[in-house]
């Protein structure tokens, strides 16, 4: 099985958590590099842990449904 040839479609509402997942990579790369970002850290690592998470799962079920 070839995983990067599978073709799905996405609606607004389940692209919200791949676009959140994105964001707080960029926080984080921005809290890095930044001490005001300092406070945030943990709670945007696990942010970023869920959202990515969660958008694996949607992206498998609905592989899986495809099929």
């Amino acid at each position: 099985m070839n995983f990067f040839k599978k073709t799905t479609t996405w609606s607004n509402a389940e692209f919200i958590v791949f676009k959140l997942s994105l964001a707080s990579v960029y926080v984080l790369i921005g809290g890095y590099f930044h001490r005001f970002f300092g406070e945030y850290y943990i709670p945007v690592i696990i942010l970023f842990v869920i959202t990515v998470c969660w958008t694996l799962y949607l992206w498998i079920s609905k592989m899986k449904k495809n099929n």
